[in-house]
């Protein structure tokens, strides 16, 4: 019972949302109306002047021809000049009709009629022409009333109609009742006489109402209940059976959990599990179910409004919701097919441009093909700034093409986008030239042991908007290119496997120490470091002489750069080991001077077994 309670809420819903869109159609048919009568009234005044040449005729021609049959029969020179003048005013209005026929035909694709509704929203015939001081659309409206005021007079037969000559009109008229007077204009309108114009209209007020009486009457209208009963249970079948349906597909989804639904897995990564794929296409399955059963109820409303005769234009409607969009949208797209195929063709072509470009690059890249003064490593940010501008001449040769690309809407768009992206990039602007200006100066590449200001690292990313660093200590530090720029930068790799790079760090010894010595000494610890070169030989130079020390600094070469810190500890670890070795304390010469009586620095497993400390040495003197 609920069921059907909703199915015909549903049906009473669209009845209302069809009368609400008729309301807004006769609301712009209303507007429309207006636009029409601002048409014709320039057709109006332009008839004015020939219709008051038409009375003038008349009451001349009238006056001529009582003129002419008073004549005496004897008096033929004045009777032929009457029958000329009779014969002139004839020809004048051969001419008048053409005049008005002509000023018809050029209204006729322009101009929009009233109509006379029927009583089933049927269009019986309509009006163009106003008559006397009735305009077309009160002409209109007047004669759809009197034509409902008869529809259930009885003994209505087709012939209770009848046509009427007078003066300047043909009258359709019931009983004593004029139901629409057919004017000249009326019927060059219809492109024929008034009498065939008038018999026309007659044929067609006769048959709608005799239809409309056929349609109402108690054995059509308990038909036409009985059917839509009919329909309305077919309908609750429908739907029934159709959750039925689902209710079964939705039970065997669940009962393969597991079984034959066992997930969805990307490479190690599960995407949906069981559940979860289940649920979803349960999910499916109830849109799917609800979208057959809207469907059922579409298609059933027009053949329910097609039933009954007050309705049936809305069965067309509702048909027209559907197929004029799909209309539109296949003949759009017709239309733009030449347009696509220009877009598709364009595409093919800058395809394979950039396809033969790549193949430059990648052959720059290998070394197989090489340009003087341009280096491989500029390849590939070159062929990246060229895709970017193929790409861009790409879009300005296919933007006219596009659908809606001449639309002030379309167009002021991309002025926005384009306004945001010039002042919401400054920023990121100035760090792409400076990528650009980077990649070409050669400053660094991935993996070169750098130190931008502050920071001392391997360059791990090159970007046209930023330059990470890894520190030594696994900190990865981001630096916007525009800082690069701005600031100095230190390579340590990029001459380091042809000349080497050199590492040095100082010592400061006493005086007490002969240099001879402590170059030797340094010059051995070089020697027992890993990865310190030996050809070209450490070498030492004595960079100060201080007040209590003298500054020795070891000088080696390396190729690794990225290992400085590991061979600058193994280097200071060998200096300690040698200078021990060789009885060279490394402290303060201050300490040295005042530490009487104090054992050396030195550690004991480098002093010889029959090592004592001095003792404190004081001196005594006596006054005399």
């Amino acid at each position: 019972m609920k069921k059907h309670v909703i199915i015909l809420l549903l049906l009473i819903c669209a009845i209302l949302f069809s009368r609400q869109v008729f309301a807004q159609i006769d609301s712009a048919t209303t507007n429309n109306d207006s636009l029409n009568a601002l048409i014709l009234q320039e057709y109006n005044q332009k008839l004015a002047a020939i219709e008051g040449q038409r009375k003038n005729d008349s009451v001349r021609k009238a006056e001529l021809e009582a003129e002419i049959n008073s004549l005496k029969t004897t008096d033929n020179l004045k009777k032929e000049e009457l029958q000329n003048q009779l014969q002139e005013l004839n020809e004048q209005e051969t001419k008048r009709i053409a005049a008005k026929k002509a000023q018809i035909d050029s209204l006729r694709i322009t101009a929009k009629a009233f109509p006379v509704i029927g009583f089933f929203n049927d269009t019986l015939f309509s009006i163009y022409s106003k008559l006397g001081s009735f305009s077309a659309k009160d002409r209109a409206e007047a004669i759809r009333g009197r034509i409902k005021s008869i529809r259930s007079s009885f003994g209505f037969k087709p012939d209770s109609l009848l046509i009427i000559e007078s003066e300047s009109t043909v009258d359709i008229m019931f009983g004593e009742s004029i139901i629409m007077s057919v004017s000249e204009n009326d019927a060059l309108w219809a492109n024929s006489s008034k009498l065939e114009a008038a018999s026309f209209y007659k044929g067609r007020i006769s048959d709608a109402i005799m239809h409309y009486r056929s349609e109402t009457s108690l054995k059509s209208l308990t038909k036409e209940i009985g059917l839509a009963l009919l329909v309305l249970g077919v309908i609750v079948v429908l739907i029934f059976y159709t959750r039925k349906l689902f209710f079964w597909t939705a039970s065997k989804i669940e009962a393969q959990e597991d079984k034959a639904i066992k997930g969805i897995k990307i490479r190690n990564y599960t995407l949906f599990d069981a559940k979860r794929e289940v649920n979803a296409i349960l999910l499916v399955n109830k849109i799917i179910k609800w979208v057959i059963i809207l469907l059922i109820v579409y298609i059933a409303l027009p053949v329910l409004f097609g039933i009954f005769p007050w309705t049936k234009n809305f069965a067309d409607t509702l048909f027209g919701y559907i197929l004029n969009p799909m209309k539109k949208i296949l003949l759009g797209f017709w239309n733009y097919l030449p347009n696509l195929i220009t877009i598709i063709v364009v595409l093919f072509v800058f395809k394979y441009v950039l396809r033969g470009i790549r193949f430059l690059k990648t052959e720059i890249e290998k070394g197989d093909l090489s340009i003087p003064g341009f280096y491989p490593d500029w390849a590939n940010p070159t062929y990246q700034i060229v895709r970017v501008l193929v790409f861009a001449f790409m879009i300005v040769v296919i933007f006219p093409y596009l659908p809606g690309s001449d639309s002030p809407v379309f167009q002021g768009v991309s002025v926005f986008l384009g306004f945001l992206f010039t002042f919401g990039s400054a920023g990121s602007l100035s760090n792409i030239i400076s990528g650009l200006v980077l990649t070409y100066m050669r400053l660094f590449k991935i993996g070169d042991r750098v130190k931008i200001g502050d920071v001392f690292g391997d360059v791990i990313e090159k970007s046209l908007l930023v330059t990470r660093v890894r520190t030594i200590k696994n900190e990865i530090i981001s630096i916007p290119n525009s800082s690069v720029m701005n600031g100095h930068t230190i390579n340590y790799s990029s001459d380091a496997p042809e000349k080497g790079l050199i590492i040095h760090t100082t010592v400061t010894i006493g005086y007490d120490v002969p240099w001879r010595d402590m170059h030797k000494a340094l010059i051995d610890a070089a020697d027992k470091t890993d990865l310190i070169l030996k050809d070209p030989k450490p070498f030492v130079l004595q960079t100060s002489l201080d007040d209590f020390y003298v500054s020795y600094q070891i000088n080696a070469y390396i190729r690794e750069a990225n290992k400085q810190a590991f061979i600058y500890s193994e280097l200071h670890q060998n200096i300690q080991d040698t200078c021990n070795e060789r009885g060279i304390e490394i402290l303060s010469p201050h300490y040295r001077s005042a530490r009487d009586g104090n054992m050396v620095t030195i550690p004991a497993n480098y002093l010889p077994k029959d090592y004592k400390a001095p003792i404190f040495n004081v001196q005594i003197k006596k006054d005399d």
